[in-house]
């Protein structure tokens, strides 16, 4: 009996899944920067794994990994945006939403710039105390100027888990780049000024103008106009075709795999104590520098940069005659001593040992940690 594959054909199957969903972590299973972020006025990766803030003063939030979920449909996590202190007045130009980029890559089946180009339907559900129109966008970013699709949605009923389905139509002109740039990106608005939220939904692809006004989430509500407010999402599906299925569940160590080709820890914040975890064998260069290297857990997207806490001694090196505390590592980029499958660090301040000797490195101080960050 011959199968048909619906989803990406690049991809082969997993356990019967078919990776139809474009969207890496959809169920907001995987949060290994945190769980919660207070405090947040700008851009940045902060909690759940490949969802972005896109913020330009509007508001201050906390981004969080929650359980409140949609009763019976099978998801443990939700993200949740929380308003802690509140604009009601935001400037033209202000602007606030959650984003998802694509490789384009993981994109090139959709046929996009011919006219066989596949539509694309984004499925999700959400939930909010404050009720109104919403927008979600989808933004080809290989184009220039930019091509836009911006579609409203509604949240009919307060704090309320609703599922949402808009489906765009393909785009006929403009192809995606085969490469591991970001070539889509998914907004989901929740607050702009004027020259964003101004103008009407738009029904074709639009290039985004050259200047204000952009129009780019029309009527979009402002999330930001009080600290009541609170937005959660879970269930984020972006698949091909004109119709909407059921959310793609995939095993959370391959859900946790692929969001690791973006970001990855050697010492997880969660887990740093003043005593360890260990984290690989090193070796003295010389009296004064120390070599550390590895393999990178998956294939990352791009040479990554480091992402650490640097403190007094949050770090040691232990060695057969005595142990060396220091503060920070340095990542090694020339000659492809970092690439995307392994890494190299060294240290070369508060070393005494001797060249040649072997070491193991340690997490020293609880408040310590090491990410690899190969991000969008």
């Amino acid at each position: 009996m011959a199968i048909t594959r619906i989803g990406n054909p690049a991809i082969a199957d997993v356990r019967g899944v078919n990776f139809r969903n474009i969207i890496i972590n959809g169920d907001m299973s995987v949060s290994q920067r945190s769980t919660s972020q207070a405090s947040i006025t700008s851009s940045g990766y902060y909690t759940v794994d490949r969802y972005l803030i896109n913020l330009s003063s509007l508001g201050t939030w906390t981004m969080s990994q929650e359980t409140d979920v949609p009763t019976g449909q099978g998801f443990s996590s939700s993200l949740k945006m929380d308003c802690t202190t509140a604009d009601a007045s935001p400037a033209a130009d202000d602007q606030f939403a959650i984003e998802h980029r694509v490789e384009g890559q993981n994109l090139q089946y959709l046929k996009f710039g011919t006219s066989s180009a596949k539509s694309l339907t984004l499925s999700f559900w959400v939930k909010s105390n404050k009720t109104g129109t919403y927008v979600a966008s989808l933004m080809l970013n290989d184009a220039s100027p930019k091509l836009w699709y911006s579609t409203q949605y509604t949240i009919s009923a307060s704090d309320t888990w609703e599922k949402k389905t808009i489906t765009y139509p393909g785009n006929t002109a403009q192809a995606f780049d085969n490469d591991n740039g970001s070539s889509l990106r998914i907004f989901f608005w929740l607050g702009a000024g004027s020259n964003r939220s101004g103008g009407s939904n738009y029904t074709a692809w639009t290039a985004e103008p050259g200047s204000a006004p952009y129009n780019l989430c029309p009527g979009q509500v402002n999330l930001a106009d009080s600290t009541s407010n609170e937005w959660y999402m879970t269930g984020v599906q972006l698949e091909a075709g004109s119709q909407a299925s059921d959310f793609e569940f995939l095993p959370f160590d391959v859900n946790f795999k692929r969001c690791q080709r973006y970001y990855w820890g050697l010492w997880d914040k969660s887990i740093a104590t003043a005593n360890g975890p260990d984290g690989g064998d090193a070796a003295y260069y010389a009296s004064s520098i120390l070599y550390f290297s590895g393999q990178h857990p998956v294939r990352m997207r791009a040479q990554p940069s480091l992402d650490q806490a640097s403190g007094t001694n949050y770090y040691k090196a232990f060695r057969s005659s005595a142990d060396d505390d220091f503060n920070e590592f340095t990542l090694q980029t020339t000659n492809n001593r970092t690439n995307e499958t392994r890494y190299q660090m060294n240290v070369a301040s508060n070393i005494s040992g001797t060249a040649g000797q072997a070491a193991f490195i340690r997490c020293n101080n609880a408040n310590a940690y090491v990410f690899f960050d190969a991000e969008l």
